[in-house]
């Protein structure tokens, strides 16, 4: 319980790498996720230092293309500042790790109701090993972010990744030059009840 209510997202860090020791603890932890049909559907790819920066020119590219794709789009110009905002972010952090499905595609392909709710499953899959990542990153006094922002550059880091697997996102990995308040929650009686 302490680090689930220690973890924080962390959106400034300092410049100190992150060890690859602290990083396989952190991924092993993960790995260690359920999984749906135990699949293990995840894949992880660690970015850092020169990798990182040019994982990140290639998001930038595809968000700037996004921004004038959806120029016109109610809504458009706030999310795509938070994108760009997320894309500092990823830039000061010294780690980040992309997240993949291995057992999805393009969120742009028509698929059947099948492959669609398989897809779903090893996302909550996914979403689980992400989680076991954030925490165990805590417990080893690191800050992370989930980041979901990949969405508005997906062709371009796919394309950079060199992967036709699901993009499901990314996590921002270091130390924290931060301590950010808990953020407020809603209670239980909001979100629970019982039958």
């Amino acid at each position: 319980m302490d680090c689930i209510k220690e973890r924080r997202s962390i959106r400034k860090y300092i410049s100190k790498p992150v060890d690859k020791k602290l990083i396989n603890e952190i991924l092993s932890a993960a790995v260690l996720a359920p999984s749906a049909k135990n699949r293990q559907p995840w894949k992880f790819i660690v970015y850092s230092a020169g990798s990182k920066d040019e994982l990140l020119n290639a998001m930038e590219k595809g968000l700037i293309k996004t921004k004038a794709e959806l120029s016109n789009m109610p809504n458009s110009e706030y999310l795509l500042s938070d994108a760009f905002n997320t894309l500092r972010i990823m830039r000061e952090a010294p780690t980040v790790i992309m997240v993949l499905n291995t057992n999805g595609s393009s969120p742009f392909a028509d698929i059947d109701t099948f492959a669609r709710i398989t897809e779903i499953c090893d996302s909550l899959s996914i979403g689980a090993a992400i989680e076991n990542m954030l925490l165990k990153a805590t417990e080893l006094g690191l800050g992370t972010l989930w980041i979901a922002n990949t969405c508005y550059a997906y062709n371009e880091l796919a394309d950079f990744i060199g992967t036709t697997d699901l993009l499901i996102g990314a996590v921002a990995l270091g130390y924290a030059d931060e301590a950010p308040a808990p953020r407020p929650r809603k209670s239980l009686d909001e979100t629970a009840e019982y039958r």
